[in-house]
């Protein structure tokens, strides 16, 4: 009996008696005879080989990972992205001189042998024998392919891609099971169209066609005797001999592939001879994968596209399932994106907010009626550079945003006013809106339980020559804080979070708003996008529609194609059209002759409210016309930066504004996004001006008080808490802002509770919103 080397290991004779038992069975198998595993040189040794006759009869062959193409809504390409970047073709789209060249050089006698060549194996066996070890394989080209198969499905899961190649005797006869399979079923030809597709070519390249793109740029039809002997001779060892990194041994690897093609009479030993004398002439494209990748600004929404297809359930019950799905790839998705509307939020963006800018800018723009998102963008590019960025401040963190996303200031009053409309309160609706009040106590909740202020703090309009009595349309045209605070303690806070629930805002997070007086002047962190969706509801008379991306999929799976099903828009009525018809006429004073003036378009019906939180680090503009609807955001993601003696743009503000950076913004993206369409128009309200008293706020230079958006009047500075305290005073000009105002120095108590909400610089959230 032989003796076993110390250590246990088999002796020489053993490895080889054993890689013979194997090649025995394989054989047999193949003739036809029907031999027990258990019988064939102990092959079936306890843990060491699973039973041939165990082994499933049909080897599993996943659909092989491809390229995603993501397109905008008229189809034109946005992105590519992938898990390996592979292209599949057929092999008649696969150069004769590369055909010859894999065979040649892997499997010399695949059109001669079935699934196993005995011969390699005999031949392997003895050279194995002779060095003691493993030197040589005698893997067919059907072998390496059904071993690529069981590679291809572990995917990315290290664990099962090293079971899947491990050197095990059990591995190897299960790989021979499914090797003969696949001879019989598919045919030499379809192997090797198969393996083409399937191999590792180095440098990020799966299949022949993406290693011809990535190292010549050409077609793989297009590929020439030397460079297919080049590929060919990679398929060994891809980072040995990978041309890019090492020229020298990469030219062996090819003359060695010409050589032997020639011995096989593939080509003439003169044409290989020729071809040995060129040098390797490489045309290197990049690996591009990616939303980093996408144009027209696009990396955002690239982004969110693929957050939607891994959330959605549309595309898998699990997680698990979508990941996988999209990972494999193959797809051609058609978005939502409106190519007009995205390049004018890009021009806006970068005219208004250099990218090198202390702060940011995001803005995205959607569709009432349908809920389709046409254009997401920002100042700060999609990257991992300087002044860069992988966070999307456009939507929440379920879709790969800001934790929390940011207060919005002012823009929140108009579902205040909406609930109430809801309540039965009249559009002309008057509180007495004092310069100052102690906030008004107890406030109804939903849980029966009153919302109280037991530390009798107190809230403050911008300037003491602010104050009442105001009716709606005029308190809403200049954002005064005591009305919606007496409104709120009216209405009661269940009802507007009601409103609130029916237009789907919640926090950035994803969790509800909370039921605390606070936000009634945006305390809360919130997207641009569901800011943008929830404004879209009043324009399009009440009806509320979820957020779409995807118009449609089409997937790629070998030969044939198909379509999947996508996410659909919900629409469901948030408020009558008797609200909404009311609050569009409410919020078109804002940009006619309140603190959105600035933001104002000129050639048809518009409405939208500016906002500005407290110690101005976030500044906002949401607006719409019948048609679009969109939110700009600005400020600091990190919630650090205040913006008071800031230059945004290359343009000086002593103090910023909704209505004076975002609002611009907004203006001019909107502008471009619906040039050459309809302009449809607002069914708008009579609302008598009521008894209320002008207070003539900044309409011209050096008049009324408070610091103004262009000399209308928009919110006070550096308030503490939500916009509730301070104001600036005697800063009011036509210019706005250029005097720049005092900060009072409040004197007050803070209830506990009074503020919930994540401390200023966590990402993209802060204490309270201020007016306007």
């Amino acid at each position: 009996m032989p003796k076993k080397r110390s250590g246990g290991g088999l002796s020489p004779t053993q490895q080889a008696a054993k890689f013979l038992g194997v090649s025995v069975l394989a054989g047999a198998v193949l003739a036809g005879i029907a031999l027990p595993a258990a019988g064939v040189l102990g092959l079936a040794a306890k843990g060491s080989v699973q039973g041939f006759d165990d082994i499933p009869a049909n080897l599993k062959r996943p659909p092989l990972s491809q390229r995603t193409t993501i397109l905008d809504e008229q189809g034109h390409q946005l992105a590519q992205v992938y898990s390996r970047d592979r292209t599949v073709v057929e092999l008649k789209d696969i150069s004769p001189y590369m055909q010859k060249a894999i065979v040649a050089i892997e499997d010399s006698r695949f059109y001669q042998h079935g699934a196993i060549d005995l011969k390699g194996v005999l031949r392997a066996l003895n050279k194995n024998a002779q060095s003691g070890g493993v030197a040589q394989g005698a893997s067919t080209l059907t072998q390496q392919y059904v071993k690529n198969v069981f590679v291809e499905e572990a995917g990315d899961d290290p664990t099962k891609v090293a079971q899947a190649t491990q050197q095990t005797l059990g591995r190897k006869i299960k790989e021979l099971k499914y090797a003969i399979q696949v001879e019989q079923q598919l045919g030499k030809k379809k192997i090797l169209e198969n393996y083409l597709n399937i191999t590792f070519f180095g440098e990020q390249a799966y299949g022949v066609e993406a290693a011809a793109q990535r190292y010549f740029s050409k077609h793989a039809k297009d590929l020439t005797l030397p460079e297919a002997a080049l590929l060919a001779g990679i398929v060994q060892s891809p980072s040995r001999y990978d041309p890019v990194n090492d020229e020298a041994e990469a030219t062996k690897r090819r003359n060695t592939v010409l050589q032997r093609m020639a011995e096989v009479g593939n080509i003439s030993q003169a044409e290989a001879d020729r071809a040995k004398k060129q040098p390797i002439v490489l045309k290197v494209t990049q690996p591009r994968n990616g939303c980093i990748t996408a144009v027209k600004g696009a990396g955002f929404f690239c982004k969110y596209v693929e957050q939607v297809f891994l959330n959605d359930p549309v595309f898998g019950k699990t997680r698990e399932r979508r990941a996988k799905l999209w990972n494999q790839g193959g797809l051609t998705i058609r978005t939502t994106l409106d190519p007009q509307a995205q390049a004018s939020v890009q021009a806006s963006l970068k005219q208004h907010v250099y990218q090198s800018d202390p702060v940011a800018a995001a803005a995205v723009l959607v569709e009432p009626g349908t809920g389709k998102v046409v254009a997401m963008g920002q100042s700060k590019p999609y990257g991992y550079g300087k002044n860069e960025t992988e966070i999307n401040y456009s939507v929440g963190s379920d879709m790969g945003g800001s934790n929390f996303g940011f207060p919005t200031g002012s823009t929140f009053k108009p579902f205040v006013a909406a609930a109430a409309l809801e309540q039965g309160k009249p559009a002309t609706q008057e509180y007495s809106s004092p310069y100052q009040m102690e906030y008004p106590s107890p406030v109804q909740t939903c849980s029966g339980k009153p919302w109280t202020n037991q530390e009798h703090a107190k809230v403050e309009n911008e300037s003491k020559s602010e104050h009442g009595p105001y009716a709606m349309k005029e308190a809403m045209a200049k954002s005064v804080n005591t009305y919606f605070v007496q409104m709120i303690s009216e209405v009661g806070l269940c009802p507007v979070v009601g409103m609130t629930d029916k237009l789907h805002v919640v926090q950035g997070n994803g969790d509800k708003l909370p039921q605390v007086p606070a936000i009634a002047l945006g305390s809360k962190g919130i997207s641009p996008l569901t800011m943008a969706t929830a404004y879209a509801a009043f324009a399009s008379r009440g009806m509320y529609c979820t957020p779409v991306a995807i118009e449609s999929i089409r997937q790629k799976i070998g030969g044939q194609e198909k379509s999947l099903a996508v996410p659909r828009s919900t629409c469901s009525r948030a408020m009558s059209e008797k609200t909404a018809d009311t609050v569009n006429t409410l919020l078109q004073g804002v940009v006619d002759s309140g603190t959105g003036q600035q933001a104002g378009l000129s050639d048809r019906d518009n409405a939208g409210k500016t906002g500005t939180t407290d110690e101005r680090k976030n500044a906002w503009f949401v607006g719409y016309t019948p048609n679009m609807a969109g939110a700009v955001w600005v400020g600091s993601a990190t919630q650090k930066v205040q913006m008071t003696n800031i230059t945004i743009g290359g343009v000086f503000n002593a103090l910023v504004y909704g209505g004076q950076v975002p609002g611009p913004i907004w203006r001019d993206a909107m502008t471009g996004a619906l040039a050459g369409k309809p302009a449809p128009a607002f069914n708008l309200v009579n609302i008598p001006d009521g008894g209320g008293k002008d207070k003539g706020k900044g309409q011209g230079p050096g008049t009324g008080n408070g610091t103004t958006d262009g000399g209308t009047g928009d919110t006070g500075g550096g308030n503490v808490i939500g916009g509730l305290i301070g104001g600036l005073t005697n800063g009011g000009t036509d210019a706005g802002a250029t005097n720049g105002g005092t900060f009072p120095t409040p004197t007050f108590s803070i209830p506990q509770g009074f503020i919930q909400g994540q401390n200023a610089g966590t990402n993209g959230n802060g204490n309270g919103g201020r007016r306007g």
